[in-house]
């Protein structure tokens, strides 16, 4: 292993930030490339058989162009459908980023928790299976949306949002039946946590955003231990995988990550 071996993260747009930003503080020193599939745009909202054939092709060809020593599938939908394929396809360690049930869980006084995400992400059997296993004795509420990831797609663009589209969506949590009770919000899509502050400012009451970004950045430690790095932070490398936009429209919204070399595919 080489000290100058990145750290791979993709995901279709720029909610990968919110696993990015973590890492980032817990590895300084961490060579980063963060890849923007836009031609893919969006993962929550492509068939699963078009992402089950996507994502892993596109992963092992990422990995051998940059020579990365882990990759991480920053996006839940792409995780939840595609992680064991990759896996079985590449030969370096992947991280996947799964919605954080099991924390929220932990810290739920409730025992109602509300799981807000794609429509793709939310009706995974995945789901199921987290809720099963760490909360049981809790009431999960689900809603599927896609107008937060258009949200934070505008806001890191340094665009304008409406507070009353925030109030709409989680009122798709609120609602519904129990919805009056929870006290915890599992956001399983990256984007969501880059607009968590208008979320909270939307809430009808109080209540705890959860997200995988705390638990991602532990495992890269974890799988990463012990293998060296550079001397001194380096500037990280944004890869565009190009749907023909203008990508240095994301430089302000990206240089705050320390990603400052845009590069397009």
């Amino acid at each position: 292993m080489r000290a100058d071996q990145p750290i791979l993260l993709l995901d279709t747009g720029v909610g990968g930030l919110s696993i990015l930003g973590p890492v980032r503080k817990r590895l300084p020193n961490a060579p980063i490339v963060y890849v923007l599939d836009q031609a893919g745009f969006p993962y929550g909202q492509k068939p699963e058989m078009e992402l089950a054939a996507r994502v892993p092709a596109l992963l092992g060809r990422l990995a051998e162009h940059v020579d990365a020593r882990l990759a991480v599938i920053a996006c839940n939908t792409a995780s939840v459908i595609t992680l064991e394929p990759v896996r079985a396809a590449l030969a370096i360690p992947i991280v996947g980023t799964v919605p954080a049930i099991k924390p929220a869980a932990e810290i739920s006084k409730s025992r109602v928790i509300g799981v807000l995400g794609t429509k793709s992400t939310v009706r995974q059997p995945y789901v199921d299976n987290l809720s099963r296993e760490f909360a049981s004795d809790c009431t999960i509420i689900r809603h599927g949306t896609h107008d937060l990831v258009a949200l934070a797609e505008r806001k890191m663009r340094g665009k304008p949002t409406d507070p009353q589209d925030y109030v709409a969506i989680l009122e798709g949590l609120f609602s519904q039946p129990s919805g009056d009770r929870i006290d915890t919000i599992v956001l399983a899509c990256t984007h969501f946590p880059l607009v968590e502050k208008e979320l909270l400012a939307a809430a009808p009451h109080p209540v705890t955003f959860v997200h995988g970004g705390d638990g991602i950045e532990r495992r890269v430690e974890h799988l990463t231990e012990g293998q060296p790095w550079p001397d001194s932070p380096s500037p990280g490398r944004a890869i565009f995988i190009s749907d023909g936009s203008d990508p240095e429209a994301l430089r302000p919204g990206l240089a705050p990550y320390g990603l400052e070399i845009l590069e397009t595919l």
